[in-house]
């Protein structure tokens, strides 16, 4: 059964929701390469998937630090753990374990379970952040050569 994205699963973090997509197709595609039995497949999704969710953490906590999040280091550790958890569910697959079923399930569960909870949490800073930093874009934008020669 594919995991299905739903809106409740959206931050409000346009980056943020992309990565968490891509994360749910790869859930997806680990889970038809389950299906379809070919080993090496499902090695080849599993590592691009642990690759891709790693650099995801890594840019997620670089969000979280930027904006002063005061959970910040909490969270990296969750992130820590769960990789730590995955890599040996890998280590398992490459000894020769069907890990399919029971892989899927963690991954499905986890993801959802981690955006509403623990990057529920950081949102509100992040977001914050990020907007005061368009903002004084903005007014850096506006207050360069170009427009304060055209605004006389």
């Amino acid at each position: 059964m594919p995991f299905i994205w739903s809106s409740d699963l959206d931050t409000g973090i346009d980056v943020i929701d992309q990565h968490h997509r891509r994360i749910a197709d790869y859930i997806n595609a680990l889970e038809i390469a389950n299906a379809s039995g070919n080993r090496a497949e499902v090695g080849r999704t599993l590592d691009d998937l642990v690759d891709y969710t790693v650099s995801h953490f890594a840019f997620e906590e670089s969000l979280q630090e930027e904006a002063g999040y005061a959970f910040c280091k909490p969270h990296k550790r969750v992130h820590e753990l769960f990789v730590r958890r995955v890599n040996e569910y890998v280590e398992r697959h490459r000894l020769g374990e069907d890990i399919g079923a029971e892989l899927y399930k963690l991954l499905s569960t986890w993801l959802v379970n981690h955006i509403k909870r623990d990057d529920a949490d950081y949102v509100a800073a992040v977001r914050t952040n990020m907007l005061g930093i368009i903002a004084e874009k903005r007014e850096r934008k506006d207050t360069g050569w170009f427009s304060r020669f055209f605004r006389r």
